[in-house]
Formats: structure tokens, sequence, C-alpha cells
């Protein structure tokens, strides 16, 4: 387990970007995804429409994803 984020390129609506998170949340993001049907690039690229400009994209994923699991223990 590593506690630094790594670094990952993602594409969103056709332009590349890079998200660093911990191991952790790259593999519950790309988890959540496969339950979903759907694209990493994909779900990625929603969170960044509805994010706004308060919040950057990584923090945004990690409250998604946090959200999610939350969801889940209900």
């Amino acid at each position: 387990m590593s506690l630094r984020p790594k670094k990952h390129s993602l594409t969103l609506r056709g332009h590349r970007t890079s998200v660093s998170l911990e191991d952790e949340f790259w593999t519950a993001f790309r988890e959540i995804a496969a339950k979903k049907g759907r694209a990493i690039n994909e779900l990625a690229a929603e969170i960044d429409e509805w994010r706004g400009t308060d919040c950057g994209l990584a923090s945004a994923i990690r409250l998604y994803v946090l959200r999610d699991l939350s969801a889940g223990s209900d």
C-alpha cells in the first residue's frame, strides 16, 4: 500500500488530463465504474461536469467514491 497519490491519465470529452489519487481510491473508482458498466473516463467526465469550480477533479472523485461506498453500507 502506498500512501502517496499516483498520477494516471484520463481522457475527458477528448481532452487528456492527469489525476493523482491514492491506490485505494483508484481501486474503488475502477470497481464503481465496473459495477455501473461504465469506463472510468466516462465516469470521470460526468464527475468533472458536476463538480463546479470550487473543487478539483481529484477531490471530486474522492468524494464520489466516498459517497458511493457510504450509500452501499446503508
